[in-house]
């Protein structure tokens, strides 16, 4: 051996004992103390503390077999038939699945437009197998609403209970024929209330928002509370990879009215006042340079209109509508609806920086 490897292996050799001792006096040194609690930390510990022991009041999950053996028989399975022209010109017949609710015993149904429009034949099946040919009565595309008529009576027919009673939270059921498969019935609870969607660029509002599961098939079937009562009739879902859990139904409130004018006149009329407005925000109010962050801005005006008559122009922001304080559309829309049709009314708005009062008299919605 060289006398290089020699002192290579003395090196290694000592190197290694001293490494080796290192280790061992790391392995059997004693653990640094703890760092001081800091005055903060200290103040908070308590080393005597467990969870609270108190026990809360149990509440058992509810019973839903009442509720759907008394609703179900009410609730219809809707076909319809429509003539489809394809690309070439060619004619063919469509079926489509919904549902619909049996509002008395003289044969009316009440369903969704969009279930039953354009629709050449339309047939009502109940749950015991019966199926009847059915009618339109009347259809409402801006609420989304129609009925129909079987030609039979003492029918089994729901009850209608208030929307404005409902709770967030509370439970409810989803009844209609899920998937064209027959009738259904889906839990959840009320989500939101008041809510206002855009369908198709027409938007619908007093919407109940709810967890219950919505599927193709329900729209036109009743939302119920857990005393059988409709407190909705199912309408929209969002569709969407990313969501769940999220559909709506329109609320009894809002439903019934139209339902009735349907009835009675085979139309809905809604005052008129004859804008297009947009929500005002704080972002809308910056841009725009709005001296206000809140209510309905006109954004088009009708000609001949009876906001035209009331001295509105573009630009305008609508505050106040009657006794109504106007924070967004919404709240502008259902407070004309909550007018009569010739009824004067007093809408305070807002023109650059003064605030503005005028009347105007409502007239009856054109024809779409």
């Amino acid at each position: 051996m060289s006398i290089k490897q020699i002192v290579a292996v003395v090196i290694v050799a000592t190197l290694g004992l001293t490494l080796g001792g290192w280790a061992l006096s790391t392995l059997f040194m004693s653990p640094p103390p703890n760092p001081p609690l800091s005055n903060s930390t200290a103040q908070y510990t308590d080393s005597n503390w467990t969870f609270p022991s108190e026990t809360w009041p149990s509440t058992p999950l509810p019973d839903f077999r009442p509720v759907v053996s008394k609703v179900m028989p009410s609730v219809v399975s809707v076909t319809t038939e429509s003539v489809i022209s394809d690309f070439f010109g060619r004619q063919y017949t469509e079926s489509a699945a919904g549902s619909g609710i049996i509002i008395d015993d003289k044969g009316y149904i009440a369903t969704n437009n969009h279930v039953v429009e354009d629709a050449q034949n339309i047939y009502a099946e109940l749950i015991d197998g019966r199926t009847f040919s059915a009618d339109i009565v009347g259809t409402d595309p801006l609420s989304d609403l129609a009925v129909i008529k079987v030609d039979t009576i003492d029918l089994p027919y729901a009850r209608w209970g208030d929307s404005n009673s409902l709770s967030l939270g509370e439970w409810v059921l989803a009844i209609g024929n899920a998937l064209g498969e027959g009738i259904t019935a889906t839990e959840g609870i009320v989500s939101r209330l008041n809510v206002s969607v855009n369908v198709d660029g027409n938007t619908l509002f007093g919407l109940v928002q709810t967890t219950a599961a919505i599927n193709p098939g329900n729209s036109g079937g009743p939302l119920v509370n857990l005393s059988g009562e409709v407190t909705g009739i199912t309408s929209v879902k969002i569709v969407s990879s990313a969501v769940e859990g999220i559909g709506y139904a329109i609320s009894s409130s809002e439903a019934m009215p139209i339902i009735e004018d349907l009835i009675r006149c085979g139309h809905v009329t809604y005052p008129w006042l004859g804008v297009a407005a947009s929500t005002v925000t704080p972002l809308l109010a910056a841009s725009e340079s709005l001296s206000v962050d809140r209510g309905a801005l006109i954004a088009e005006l009708v000609a001949d209109s009876p906001a035209e008559a009331a001295g509105l122009r573009t630009g305008d922001v609508i505050i106040r509508f009657r006794d109504d304080e106007i924070n967004d559309v919404a709240d502008l829309v259902l407070a004309i609806r909550a007018s009569e049709i010739g009824e004067e009314v007093q809408i305070v708005f807002v023109r650059g920086d003064d605030t503005r009062t005028t009347s105007a008299q409502l007239v009856e919605r054109p024809s779409l």
